[in-house]
């Protein structure tokens, strides 16, 4: 408040004023004065929020660099082990896609397998030497075309699942179309209709056989 807001909130006085009348005078002046001052923000002391840091000992510094150092080796180790894994798994899909990447052709090709097949057991072994020089010379074409065509399918990990009679039934190598007596141990495979195959260790067909029943009574 200024000056004259001061003079003008003050008591007017008569020459015959007391002295106690000046002085309740004063006070209203001084108490309007000090009502009027702005009120003066206190700095806060910056450094008092700043907390110290703590001073350890010797012995907790070397414990504080022990559990450091165990924590970046326990990282490291398992940065190490994640590489390796990661290392066999690509290993491992590359192995695959080397052996698998023919698996639809290799399939495709089973057909003409059978065909060949086929065509071999339509002649019986009975009537070949009846057979012509021409015959002769087409019936050994197809076995050598049929005999070609296993290698080139073996060299790329096509190979035939076993299926002979008397061998043991599995049922992931073996698909089961008939159970008939035969000679052979109940159980096992009496007869194949048509030739299983495998490419690596999956199975790209399965072998259609008949299961023994066991000697008839």
């Amino acid at each position: 408040m200024s000056d004259e807001t001061v003079k003008d909130d003050a008591p007017e006085l008569g020459p015959d004023a007391s002295k106690a009348d000046l002085k309740a005078a004063a006070d209203e002046i001084l108490k309007a004065a000090k009502a009027t001052e702005p009120e003066v923000e206190t700095e806060v002391d910056a450094e008092a929020d700043i907390e110290e840091p703590i001073e350890l000992t010797p012995e907790q510094q070397m414990l504080a660099l022990e559990v450091e150092k165990q924590e970046l080796r326990d990282q490291m180790l398992r940065a190490m082990a994640e590489m390796e894994n990661l290392r066999k798994r690509s290993e491992r899909e590359k192995s695959d896609a080397r052996v698998y990447a023919i698996e639809k052709f290799a399939r495709d090709l089973l057909s003409v397998s059978d065909n060949m097949a086929r065509a071999l057991e339509a002649l019986p072994e009975s009537e070949r030497d009846a057979l012509t020089e021409g015959g002769k010379g087409l019936l050994g074409g197809i076995e050598m075309t049929q005999k070609e065509l296993h290698t080139v399918l073996t060299r790329h990990g096509v190979t035939a699942i076993e299926a002979e009679p008397g061998a043991a039934f599995d049922p992931n190598l073996h698909q089961a179309v008939a159970n008939i007596p035969s000679e052979h141990p109940n159980g096992t495979i009496a007869s194949l209709f048509q030739a299983g195959w495998k490419i690596g260790d999956r199975t790209l067909r399965a072998a259609m056989v008949a299961v023994s029943a066991g000697q008839a009574n």
